[in-house]
C-alpha cells in the first residue's frame, strides 16, 4: 500500500517541477516576448500630443538625445532642448526648424555636471506645458578604470549628471503634470545596470543607471493612477560617441542600431509599460544574456574593461 501511494504521488511532483521549469523559461523569454507583444499586438492608446504639445529632451545635441528630438518633431511636438553647448544647441535647433518649420523650439544651455542653479531650466520653461520629458543626459568614465583609480571630479560629475539631473528635472516637471493629470516621463537607464549582472571598470556609471531603473519603476507605480506614464528605457549598445569609449563600436550593426533607429523604436514605446528595451535586437540580447551564467558574463565584461583600460 505504501509503495502504491508513493507511485501515485509521483505525477503531482512531476507537474510541480514542469511548472517551475515553465516559469523559468518564461522568465528568460520575457524580454523578447514583451517586445513582440508591445510591437505587434498592442498599440499606444495615447497619441504623444495627448500628453501635451511640448516635449523636453536633455542631452539633446548629439547621439540618442538629438535623435529623440528629431523623432518627437516628426510627431508634431514642440521642443525644449537642453544641453551644455550653446553653439551645438543653436545648430541642432536650426536644422530642426528647417526640416520642421511648423514646430516651436526653445533652447536652454545648461551644464548638468556643474552643479549649477537649476532655476535656469525652471525659468526657461516657465509658461510652457511640457507633456513629454526625455531624461536622456548621461555620462560615463573617460576610460575604463578600477574604482580606486576614479578621481573625485569624474565620479562627482557622473553622480550630478546621471542621478541629480534625472531626479531634479523629473521632480520639477511632475508637479504640473500631476495638476493636469497627464504626462509622460522617459528615463534612460542602461543594459549595463539591468541586462548584465555587472559592468566592471565602470562601476559608478552602472550604479547610477541602476538608480535610474529603480527610481523610474517606482514612480510608474506611484503616478500611473494620476495619468502620468513614467517609463525606464534600457538600451544596450547604440552607435554613439559615448559607446565608442566603452566598447570597440564605431558604426551601426545588426545588434547595434544607429541613434536614429533606436529613437524611432523608443518613441513608439512611450506609455507602454514601466520598463522596456525598445529596439528588437536589444530585447533578443537580453534574452540570450539570461541563458548565460552570471560568472561567465562577469568574466566577459571584465575582459572587455581590461582591454579598454590597456588601450587607454
Amino acid at each position: 500500500m505504501q509503495r502504491a501511494c508513493i507511485y501515485e504521488s509521483q505525477p503531482w511532483h512531476l507537474h510541480v517541477v514542469c511548472f517551475i521549469g515553465f516559469l523559468s523559461l518564461l522568465r528568460l523569454f520575457f524580454p523578447v516576448l514583451k517586445w513582440f507583444v508591445t510591437r505587434f499586438l498592442l498599440t499606444n492608446p495615447k497619441r504623444l500630443k495627448s500628453y501635451g504639445s511640448w516635449a523636453m529632451v536633455t542631452g539633446a545635441t548629439e547621439g540618442i538625445g538629438r535623435a529623440f528630438a528629431h523623432e518627437l518633431a516628426k510627431h508634431g511636438l514642440n521642443l525644449i532642448l537642453v544641453s551644455r553647448n550653446p553653439s551645438k544647441l543653436e545648430s541642432v535647433s536650426d536644422d530642426l526648424r528647417q526640416e520642421f518649420p511648423h514646430i516651436k523650439i526653445k533652447i536652454i544651455p545648461f551644464d548638468f555636471s556643474s552643479g549649477g542653479d537649476y532655476g535656469v531650466i525652471e525659468e526657461g520653461i516657465k509658461g510652457v506645458e511640457v507633456g513629454v520629458l526625455i531624461n536622456n543626459v548621461g555620462i560615463t568614465y573617460p576610460s575604463a578604470m578600477f574604482f580606486h583609480e576614479v578621481d573625485q571630479l569624474t565620479w562627482t560629475n557622473i553622480l550630478r549628471v546621471n542621478l541629480e539631473a534625472t531626479t531634479w528635472v523629473t521632480r520639477f516637471l511632475i508637479r504640473p503634470m500631476l495638476h493636469r493629470r497627464r504626462g509622460a516621463i522617459v528615463n534612460i537607464s542602461s543594459g549595463a545596470a539591468v541586462v548584465v549582472p555587472s559592468h566592471p571598470l565602470y562601476a559608478i556609471y552602472a550604479a547610477t543607471k541602476a538608480y535610474v531603473d529603480a527610481f523610474s519603476r517606482s514612480l510608474h507605480v506611484e503616478y500611473k493612477q494620476f495619468g502620468i506614464d513614467v517609463q525606464c528605457q534600457v538600451p544596450l549598445y547604440v552607435a554613439t560617441r559615448m559607446v565608442s569609449k566603452v566598447a570597440a563600436i564605431d558604426k551601426p550593426s545588426f545588434f547595434v542600431p544607429s541613434p536614429e533607429v533606436y529613437a524611432k523604436a523608443a518613441v513608439e514605446q512611450i506609455g507602454i509599460g514601466s520598463r522596456c528595451s525598445p529596439f528588437w535586437a536589444h530585447s533578443l540580447q537580453w534574452f540570450l544574456a539570461g541563458l548565460v551564467p552570471d560568472n561567465l558574463l562577469d568574466n566577459w565584461r571584465l575582459s572587455i574593461g581590461l582591454s579598454k583600460r590597456r588601450l587607454s
